[in-house]
């Protein structure tokens, strides 16, 4: 458990790096990947060589005796929900770090990059229930505030409800969202709810997991327990066969997945504990522009 020292300590930590990440390499990234509601009239102007005829004001270039044109801006205000998944599974990590700091490092980067392009942010925080919800809000106490929250987060349960989630969202979030969804994914029956909110939101998951999640050292006898259920067995690693059927579930969990997102119309990111994230991210941005 952190003490409220340390708490701080790690949200002004999270609010440094994040800052540096979103200024030195998200910069017009995150802003591009994302559009607006839809363009608004900003002024009106004198009409160029070049400027689309289509917006020339006849208006007021008839009452001026020379050609002006409208000019639109885009819309920007956006709404950023992040549904984070706190189950037990996610205290797992065997290189660099646990899938939960990687969700949480990730989380707040998304989170400050939506704060600094003025956008709003809110977070559903679940486990095999709904056990947080933050309303969208603008503004860096705002963000301060939902950093000190994925910081300190624990499930009132152990296992994962995907479907849960994602029917909060889609029931409490009326207006249309960017959506990140970042979880280990170790569930099954979200398929259909995460078509529903892939019809009216721009849906992204962001798959974390570890190297031993996808495959099994040769290591001998291990002890292997669910995080999630508290049941444990004992397998041996040496068995080629046995490494072989481990790789397989991970391959089959995967295609499960990338269906389930392909069919919602949803983009899928896949983020090992021990990757650059911030790469990853960066590539996704640059991928949608």
């Amino acid at each position: 458990m952190l003490t409220t020292e340390e708490i701080l300590r790690k949200v002004r930590e999270l609010e440094i790096k994040s800052k540096k990440i979103t200024t030195h390499l998200f910069t017009g990234e995150y802003h591009s990947a994302f559009k607006g509601k839809g363009m608004s009239f900003r002024e009106v102007r004198e009409y160029y060589a070049g400027d689309d005829v289509r917006f020339i004001d006849w208006n007021v270039s008839a009452r001026f005796g020379h050609t002006f044109t409208k000019v639109f801006e885009e819309e920007r205000e956006l709404t950023v929900m992040l549904l984070i998944d706190t189950s037990a599974s996610n205290l797992f990590g065997t290189v660099a770090r646990q899938k939960k700091e990687l969700i949480t490092e990730m989380a707040a980067v998304l989170c400050f990059s939506a704060v600094s392009n003025n956008d709003k942010v809110g977070v559903i925080f679940f486990s095999d229930k709904v056990d947080k919800y933050i309303a969208p809000k603008k503004g860096r106490q705002h963000a301060l505030y939902i950093v000190r929250e994925l910081l300190t987060a624990t499930p009132q349960k152990r296992g994962t409800h995907l479907a849960e989630a994602i029917k909060f969202f889609s029931h409490n979030v009326k207006q249309k969202s960017i959506a990140f969804l970042l979880s280990d994914f170790l569930d099954a029956g979200y398929e259909n709810d995460l078509k529903v909110i892939g019809n009216k939101h721009d849906v992204i998951g962001i798959r974390v997991y570890d190297v031993m999640d996808m495959q099994l050292p040769d290591a001998g006898l291990l002890q292997l327990q669910d995080a999630e259920t508290g049941f444990s067995r004992w397998v041996d690693s040496s068995n080629a066969m046995v490494r072989y059927q481990y790789h397989q579930h991970f391959m089959k969990q995967s295609e499960i997945c990338k269906l389930s997102f392909r069919k919602a119309g949803a983009e899928l990111l896949h983020v090992k504990t021990d990757e650059d994230y911030v790469k990853i991210l960066q590539q996704f941005f640059i991928g949608r522009n």
